[in-house]
């Protein structure tokens, strides 16, 4: 509790690997996460056995699978916090490409599920995402290009990722997954950003993106559909949107309690894209709140430590990483109350699916190696000494 409080003790060479890993680590970010897959199985066990009982299954056939998926979430995110952040960034660009040729080949082998949109890839046992894994690759990859920019000599980086942003995000729009592809474009963004990018160039892009969806509004039934729904002034009491607004506003300040929500038997996707509504309903305001103070702990927590770090690719890959966690959740969190266009995205690590926690669980592990406390010089000191010669 005390490293938690007042800071890691810095490293010691020599020192063996875990004993160093655990001094180094961010830790207030590791145990929020924890706590948050916790959440998540606690509210699998009320949300999923509906669904296994309309497929015929065993009660707690999802909750299982689950916590199987989570486990290897967990490994991977320890064992990714561990390696050093060149290691991190070589290992990202890997990933980056084999999910990008994935995304490629998505229309010619993937799969809808019936849900109208091919984002996956049916493995038969389970299914791929791989827009889930593109995204901490993307953004390590993004991070790389623009540092590279900041050198003497350097390539084009800002422009090379623009355009490779734009590739992405056109690919995912094509799906159509305009959630993902908002998303790949808030990280870029928010990068772009911290690199040095004009405010009036961000206008801009602010202005395209706009006229961008509103040319997909008007080609795209899928898109159109669900911002029609959006802004409505009613709700349809039989949709999603309508039985999630009505199971967050029953549920109250504490609850109707624990296995009284009745949300569950009416969402499909109750587990996974309103899994704050079963939340709300059997655990009230409450519950939503702690949840929202783990996230905004994971978020602000790490980009208050990378305000510290000298390195300009750490600094980015680490901001892109942290932004786009908390976007995701916010977004999710979001369509459930109302305050956003439905999008088909998951609450990380609290709810189910396969691809989300695992590449969830990388992208956090890349954060806390990015995060991780190294012998070096506050930022504020290297500039106060510039500011002095």
């Amino acid at each position: 509790m005390t490293e938690m409080v007042y800071g890691a003790v810095p490293v010691q060479s020599g020192d063996p690997v875990l004993p160093r890993w655990w001094r180094t680590i961010d830790k207030w970010t590791l145990s929020c996460v924890m706590i948050l897959f916790g959440i998540g199985l606690l509210l699998g066990f009320a949300a999923s056995p509906p669904l296994a009982a309309k497929n015929g299954l065993e009660p707690f056939h999802y909750v299982i699978r689950q916590t199987v998926f989570g486990g290897a979430a967990i490994m991977a995110m320890i064992v990714v916090s561990m390696m050093s952040p060149t290691m991190v960034r070589r290992l990202a660009i890997l990933g980056f490409f084999a999910a990008f040729l994935s995304l490629l080949l998505l229309p010619f082998f993937g799969t809808d599920f019936g849900k109208g949109a091919t984002r996956w890839y049916s493995l038969g046992f389970a299914s791929v995402q791989p827009s889930e894994f593109l995204k901490p690759g993307f953004i390590v990859m993004t991070a790389w290009l623009l540092a590279a920019a900041t050198q003497l000599g350097g390539p084009p980086g800002k422009l090379y990722s623009f355009v490779l942003t734009m590739v992405i995000t056109t690919l995912l729009a094509l799906q159509p997954d305009f959630g993902q592809a908002a998303l790949i474009m808030f990280a870029w963004g928010v990068m772009y950003f911290v690199a040095g990018a004009p405010m009036t160039l961000l206008i801009g892009l602010a202005v395209a993106v706009f006229f961008a969806g509103t040319l997909f509004y008007a080609n795209s039934e899928h898109f159109a559909r669900r911002i029609d729904g959006f802004l409505s002034p009613d709700v349809d009491p039989t949709t999603q949107l309508g039985f999630a607004t009505n199971a967050i506003r029953e549920g109250g300040f504490f609850g109707v309690g624990v296995g009284e929500g009745q949300v569950k038997w009416s969402l499909p996707d109750a587990h996974t894209d309103f899994i704050i509504a079963v939340a709300a309903e059997e655990y009230g305001l409450i519950c939503v709140l702690v949840i929202i103070t783990l996230y905004t702990t994971i978020v602000v927590g790490s980009l208050l430590r990378l305000m510290k770090e000298r390195d300009p690719f750490i600094r980015l890959a680490g901001t892109g990483l942290a932004c786009i966690f908390g976007a995701q959740a916010m977004i999710n969190m979001g369509v459930a109350v109302r305050l956003l266009p439905a999008k088909g995205m998951t609450l990380p690590f609290v709810s189910y699916g396969g691809s989300s926690l695992i590449a969830g669980g990388i992208a956090i592990g890349m954060l806390l190696a990015f995060t991780r406390s190294r012998p070096q010089g506050e930022i504020g000191d290297i500039l106060l000494r510039r500011a002095n010669r």
